[in-house]
């Protein structure tokens, strides 16, 4: 029997570095995440992702929204979201499986309500919870 994947959507402009640092720690940990991060060169260069991870340069308003939007693919697999907004609030309630948001309090909106939503902040519990539901999610 094979491992979940989970597809794992990151938007680097909108999470400060340490919350991206524990979501990159936790990532290491979960061999079978389809990783793409999109932000602003900067974003991106302020952590050291993964060989695995697919990291997209973005530029201008929400570009980094559109190259996160265009590697999505709907199944029913686990989707992890790091997002400090709620620009991906509807992808997130019509995903067809389980999806994690990870980001700020202040993410953790009605709009990210669902049955199969679950909201997490890193940095509140150190990232106990993130890798709790990366262990949960790519178990066979």
């Amino acid at each position: 029997m094979h491992d979940r994947s989970v597809q794992v959507l990151v938007d680097a402009d909108n999470l400060d570095v340490p919350r991206l640092r524990l979501l990159v720690a936790a990532l290491q940990a979960a061999p079978s995440a389809d990783v793409v991060v999109a932000g602003a060169p900067t974003a991106l260069e302020a952590l050291d992702w993964s060989p695995r991870a697919q990291v997209l340069p973005a530029s201008g308003w929400q570009g980094a929204d559109l190259l996160l939007a265009r590697a999505y693919h709907a199944d029913d697999q686990p989707l992890l979201l790091a997002t400090g907004d709620g620009d991906f609030a509807q992808l997130a309630r019509r995903h067809p499986g389980p999806v994690l948001l990870v980001g700020g309090i202040s993410s953790r909106s009605r709009a990210f309500a669902g049955p199969r939503i679950t909201a997490t902040d890193p940095a509140a519990d150190g990232g106990a919870a993130l890798r709790s539901w990366l262990g949960h999610s790519t178990a066979p």
